[in-house]
């Protein structure tokens, strides 16, 4: 499938709000099958702001903001319970785009929890309860030998969510679109939240 043409952005053909063009260019990611399009670098940072970084996976926006999920006893969960503010970055090398994302953090509901986690593959479930995330254990056959008892606990049939296991979603102060451009000028244009649904447009310099 061919590259999409990469027109400027302009200010005056964008939309009041930035959610149509990060869904077309999610979309266009997703079109082209690069690989892991959802790849997105979470950044949180402790109450004494020391940073960690780390790979999850965009599993959800709407204008409430942008969901994934992971252990809630992990070291990002607990660096985003004591601190909830959070950065997301999505980047597709092949289309020269970036999206950043900042903004306050909360848990989703466990509704929503408990949806994603059953529309996850079975083996994923168990892996849940196996893995006590961010925890020194003592060598990998610590971790097989915790999927084994799970296994044991539930050989067929449904799997629950555990409660230590959910989402978090940011909702975003800010959101700024990337897209490279020759001599190095690339496009950059962020969306900040002035009130709830209201958004100002600013062009920054490369």
């Amino acid at each position: 499938m061919p590259t999409p043409l990469l027109l400027p952005l302009e200010e005056a053909t964008l939309a009041t709000s930035p959610w149509p063009l990060f869904q077309r260019w999610l979309d266009d990611a997703i079109e082209l099958a690069l690989p892991d399009p959802n790849a997105m670098t979470l950044a949180t940072a402790t109450p004494q702001g020391v940073p960690s970084a780390r790979m999850v996976l965009l599993r959800g926006h709407d204008e409430r903001g942008f969901a994934f999920y992971t252990n809630y006893q992990s070291r990002k969960a607990c660096e985003l319970d004591s601190n909830p503010h959070a950065a997301l970055v999505l980047f597709w090398a092949t289309l020269q785009r970036q999206i950043r994302i900042e903004g306050s953090v909360t848990r989703v509901t466990a509704a929503e929890s408990d949806t994603y986690f059953q529309s996850r593959p079975r083996g994923h479930r168990l892996g849940a309860w196996s893995s006590p995330q961010s925890q020194v254990i003592p060598d990998r056959l610590f971790l097989e030998a915790q999927l084994a008892d799970v296994m044991q606990q539930y050989p067929e049939g449904d799997v629950p969510r555990p409660d230590h296991w959910g989402g978090y979603r940011v909702a975003p102060r800010s959101i700024e679109f990337w897209q490279g451009g020759e001599n190095r000028l690339h496009d950059r244009i962020v969306y900040r939240q002035v009130s709830p649904g209201v958004w100002t447009i600013e062009r920054l310099a490369p």
